[in-house]
């Protein structure tokens, strides 16, 4: 990092170590995710630079106007295109160039893209509380079942994002009469990790409760420490690793599959989505479920609202047909 450059000539060994932490706090201003996306993007501009002998860094606007337009020809949403625009800037960042992005040719392209061919949302399906009911039923009786029974029942509960539901670990939870108590150490919304805690009620019915399913996971698993939720090696024994983000789609699409439902219509956040959802149904004020899912801003969460009553709250019931 050009930040370094200047500073680090007859440094002693300790401000030498000193130093290199530092490197590693501003290598981390963005979430890992966030930055795996980036680098990809990053080197998607990359090779279509140099396909077309272009340079990338640094990167002239008319070139990004290009690459932008190219890539909007070729199909992608407007918010794909802002993402790789980011992803740019902080390249371009780190290595101490101007960011060409800012420039207000960028900023308009952009704008008029937005209203030449939008950016309409593309959820996936919801999972309410009769398809989770389902779900948990044609879970199997073996280890792999009891933890997905866990990781589908807390996330529906919690709200949780797939990144949320991997990131626990055992001392992040706490039981307690009402129920338990998990600490999200860090989320989406949530990079500097200031921490939000998040209460999970005992469920009415046993078989659907999720502190009663975290609990027999960790029974069941021995887990005492570290990742609650883990891999399983091909005997069926616990690993050490955490799930990946990816896992808990995968563990939502094999569930769906086995209680009868498409795979392919749900995601790692349909639990997030359907507690959402389920919750605008059932009358639950929009204060009470952004305490719940951290949702800082009214308008992200409006979709999920509206999806939940889009049947009890329409006009057209009134029209007598």
């Amino acid at each position: 990092n050009t930040v370094f450059q200047e500073v680090t000539k007859e440094l002693s060994p300790e401000l030498l170590d000193v130093l290199e932490n530092a490197r590693k706090f501003l290598t981390t201003t963005v979430a890992d995710s966030t930055s795996r996306v980036y680098s990809r993007d990053w080197q998607g501009f990359v090779c279509w630079c140099e396909e077309h002998a272009l340079s990338s860094m640094p990167s002239s606007v008319d070139t990004i106007v290009c690459y932008f337009t190219s890539l909007a020809m070729k199909g992608f949403r407007v918010t794909t295109i802002r993402r790789h625009s980011a992803a740019i800037a902080a390249a371009h960042k780190e290595s101490g160039y101007p960011t060409p992005t800012a420039h207000p040719a960028i900023r308009e392209l952009l704008k008029g893209m937005t209203r030449k061919i939008g950016s309409p949302p593309n959820p996936v399906d919801a999972l309410l509380s009769e398809d989770i009911k389902k779900i948990v039923q044609a879970l199997p009786s073996a280890l792999i079942g009891v933890r997905d029974k866990a990781l589908i029942l807390l996330g529906f509960a919690g709200a949780f994002r797939r990144s949320e539901i991997v990131g626990l670990d055992v001392n992040d939870i706490a039981y307690r009469d009402e129920g338990l108590v998990v600490l999200l150490r860090r989320s989406k919304t949530d990079q500097n990790g200031e921490g939000r805690w998040v209460g999970i009620p005992y469920g009415k019915n046993a078989d659907t409760c999720p502190v009663t399913a975290v609990h027999a996971w960790l029974e069941a698993s021995g887990i005492e420490e570290g990742a609650i939720f883990r891999g399983l090696n091909k005997h069926g024994h616990v690993v050490s690793e955490r799930l990946s983000c990816r896992s808990v789609g995968e563990v939502i699409k094999r569930a769906a599959q086995a209680a009868g439902l498409d795979p392919n219509r749900y995601s790692g956040h349909s639990l997030r989505s359907g507690h959402c959802t389920q919750a605008a149904r059932s009358g639950v004020a929009e204060h009470i479920i952004m305490q719940q899912t951290g949702h800082k801003c009214r308008d992200t969460l409006k979709r999920y609202l509206r999806l939940g009553t889009i049947f009890k709250e329409n006009s057209a019931n009134s029209l007598g047909l």
